[in-house]
């Protein structure tokens, strides 16, 4: 029979099982045992528990006589288990006892290898490709395409509802799938890529805003390898095909927050240096935008790195309305173009909404990687996608594309 029980650290180790992180607020976590563990750990607790009573106070008489004592339970010290450190110790000077406080140890960041990550791009010759702009009757191709989220364990404790792989070979193929897609529905000679955040899915096992744990599978070095492999490796499949690019990075979300950015920031060194048809630019703001032909383009995440608590939501609202065209009169931008689009990320789900606002249309974009662990368990698992757009004038079509 498993019973479930509240243990410590130590009791843990003692019993042979993997050691968790204590729950938030207290020393203990919650383990399965069966008949012989749960035995072994009331025979455990009756030697850790062995106290004996010290005599604390007394108090005496005018003549000297004892009229009372105190006496309390003194408890055996506790060893601190394998990989935990101690953090706080306490001791009473009267009656010997000890109060140990230790968490789990930290592990020390590795300092990046910057040169031996950006070595393989840089020996690379430059492309050296003049752009010479042309009208078609399709304006320009649009690929969209947000929440990679590398790094991300979708199946860490290997009890997952849909468990999919999400390591650096899957997320590699999920870019050369976007690479042939774009080239087979390719209809004019300029591309704009728009990347909508959380490109990364944390730093160090945690959100950009911190206290948020999450599971990984990479470590920092790596998740910043892959996702520049990533990001190069995308153009280098590209720029040829088409006589311009340009690539906008939204860096300001509550995944990838800085960590995002400086993977752009070394992506948008290399490609301006490589690729003389290339252009990239990384935004920093909540809301960002562009204006391509007679197309403002408003992009965001939808979450910030740091002050929203709650985003934009897949279905526009009147808060979110009046957000949005107030941002659009600040930048004085009615004037400047003839249609309106506001893209954004993070909610994983693929919306297009062309009617409740009678100034902007609301694009929702669907992750490219898969739900995790937590998606699962509390919504679905979803679908992976890109989005492929195509505008002659102000009008577009849209093709949404799935892994």
């Amino acid at each position: 029979m498993n019973i479930r029980k509240w243990l410590y650290p130590q009791e843990a180790q003692e019993l042979g099982l993997t050691v968790k992180e204590n729950k938030p607020g207290r020393s203990q976590n919650r383990y399965t045992l069966n008949d012989k563990q749960f035995a072994e750990l009331e025979e455990l607790r009756k030697g850790i528990n062995t106290r004996s009573f010290i005599e604390v106070q007394k108090k005496y008489g005018k003549d000297g006589e004892i009229l009372s004592s105190v006496e309390k339970l003194q408890s055996k010290s506790v060893n601190v288990p394998d990989g935990f450190e101690i953090i706080k110790v306490s001791n009473s000077e009267t009656t010997g006892q000890q109060w140990v406080q230790y968490a789990k140890k930290k592990e020390e960041v590795k300092d990046f290898d910057f040169e031996a990550i950006l070595k393989k791009h840089i020996l690379k010759k430059p492309v050296k490709t003049k752009y010479k702009k042309k009208r078609d009757i399709i304006d320009f191709d649009t690929l969209t395409y947000t929440d990679v989220h590398v790094g991300m364990d979708t199946d860490k404790s290997k009890n997952s509802m849909y468990p999919i792989s999400w390591n650096k070979q899957e997320i590699l193929k999920a870019c050369d799938k976007i690479i042939d897609k774009t080239i087979q529905n390719k209809q004019s000679d300029t591309l704009v890529i728009d990347e909508l955040g959380d490109f990364l899915d944390g730093y160090d096992g945690f959100t950009t805003r911190g206290g948020h744990k999450l599971p990984q599978n990479m470590s920092n070095e790596e998740a910043f390898d892959c996702a520049l492999d990533f990001k190069m490796n995308l153009i280098e499949g590209l720029h040829k095909k088409y006589e311009y690019i340009l690539c906008n990075n939204i860096c300001n979300d509550n995944h990838a927050g800085s960590f995002g950015y400086l993977v752009n920031s070394a992506f948008k060194r290399l490609a301006n240096n490589k690729y003389k048809n290339v252009e990239v630019t990384n935004h920093r703001k909540f809301i960002n935008h562009y204006i391509v032909n007679d197309v403002c383009f408003l992009i965001t995440h939808g979450k910030d790195d740091s002050s929203l608590k709650f985003g934009f939501k897949p279905f526009l609202d009147t808060k979110q309305i009046e957000k949005i065209d107030h941002y659009i009169k600040q930048n004085k931008l009615y004037r400047k173009a003839e249609r309106f689009i506001f893209k954004k990320g993070d909610s994983h789900q693929l919306l297009f909404d062309m009617c409740t606002s009678a100034d902007f249309d609301y694009y929702n974009y669907g992750a490219l990687s898969p739900a995790s662990q937590w998606v699962q368990t509390n919504f679905k698992a979803g679908k992976q996608s890109f989005v492929l757009e195509y505008f002659s004038g102000i009008e577009n079509t849209i093709k949404p594309i799935f892994l």
